[in-house]
Parts: structure tokens; sequence; C-alpha cells
């Protein structure tokens, strides 16, 4: 199961998850330039090119069934590399697991925020509750990755959906109860993306339930990815 972080993340946020999975599943981290030990390259800011980049790196570790994980701006991307592995007539993912993120093909209202002043930015950022508070106050940490949030939030509002048909892999959804940029409803439409099944399941927690319901999630990925397993 290859994981895509959210916007601002990095691999980080998946390290522990292969110890809490079945021991036959193997986690893929995938890190974006811009973050982590990937920080001195230059963060990129449309999906066109994170879409290039992991074509090339990934090609040659999916010989065997494969999962694709990703929570928000995580969710967009790799449901953009299933597709474009299917144009490419590659395997598709046999299950493709998106949190915390709206469906892509639901119409875009939210405001353009990438460009704003630094301070109104980080205002928009602080919304999510994704980082400390303390971390918004600290001038030198926010000038170091000030311009990787400001890339990853152009890639996510410049995104742009173009419609296909859906997938033939399965969906798995999942959402925070408490998080006002993807509710059920939002999450529900992800079923028109695939002729296979669809599953949902609302956790508690605001967008970043990625975080304090990680057990649970952790339980349903388990559950399904060693389902999966004995089909194969």
């Amino acid at each position: 199961m290859f994981c895509f972080p959210y916007a601002g993340g990095g691999s980080a946020i998946y390290r522990k998850w292969p110890e809490r999975l079945p021991g036959d599943v193997e986690v893929g981290l995938i890190q974006l330039p811009g973050r982590e030990d990937r920080l001195r390259e230059k963060a990129l800011t449309n999906i066109a090119s994170i879409i290039e980049g992991l074509e090339r790196n990934l090609c040659s570790h999916l010989d065997k069934p494969f999962a694709f994980f990703g929570h928000s701006m995580g969710a967009i991307i790799s449901f953009e590399l299933a597709r474009h592995l299917r144009r490419l007539n590659w395997t598709e993912p046999y299950r493709l697991f998106v949190s915390g993120r709206r469906a892509p093909q639901l119409p875009i209202s939210d405001p353009i925020t990438y460009n704003l002043t630094d301070h109104e930015f980080l205002a928009q950022v602080a919304r999510l509750n994704g980082i400390p508070s303390g971390a918004l106050e600290n001038r030198e940490l926010m000038e170091t990755i000030l311009p990787l949030l400001r890339a990853d939030f152009e890639v996510c509002q410049t995104y742009r959906y173009a419609d296909e048909p859906p997938l033939q892999c399965a969906i798995t959804a999942f959402g925070g109860l408490e998080d006002e940029f993807a509710d059920h409803e939002k999450l529900e439409t992800w079923r028109a993306q695939t002729t296979n099944s669809f599953s949902l399941f609302m956790l508690p927690g605001d967008h970043f339930f990625i975080k304090t319901a990680k057990d649970e999630i952790l339980r349903i990925l388990g559950r399904t990815l060693s389902a999966a397993g004995r089909r194969h």
C-alpha cells in the first residue's frame, strides 16, 4: 500500500503504520519534493508534475497487487495517479483509500488562498487545525515551511477534474465527523468514481482525524487489506 501525504505533510505521518498493519502488507511511503529528506528540492505546484514524477519512480514497484491511500491532497494525487496508470494500460490499484477529501467531480467553490499575504495565508492554514498554534507563532519555522504550504495549496486550488469513466478498483472513503471541508455528502459522491464496491467510514475528529482516529483507520485498513490478500 502506497501512502500519499496531505498538504504540507511528508511521509513521517505514516512512518509507524507498518507496525500496526498485517505482516504481509508492505507500506510504501511517498515522499514528495520540498519536505523532510527532500527539503532542498523545489516543491511542485501542479498535479501533472507530481504524477509525472510518481510514474517515473513507482513503475518498477507495481509488479504485484497494490493499493493507494491518500489523505486530503494525497487523496486527489492517488486518484489521478490511478487514472494515469489506466491511460497507460497499466494495472489499476486493487483498492483506492481516499481520506478527508470531497469527491473530485464536485464543483469547486473554495476561494484561492495560496497567493495571499503571509499573514492572511497562515490564517487560512490555521483553520484546518493541522499545525499546532505554537508552530504557527514560530516565525523562523514558518519562513521555512511557508513555500511548501503555498505550493501544496496551489496544487489543490488549481486542480481541475476532467471527466473520465469510473475506475474498476474498489474505493473506500474516510471522513471526520466534524470536518467542515469534506462532510458525509461530499465523501459519499466518491461512489460515482468506481464500477466496483464502495464503502464510507465517518470517524470522530475534524479535518485531521487521520491523527486522532488513527487506531480505527488502521483497524479498517488491516481488515480490508487482509481480505484482499486472501483473494489474491
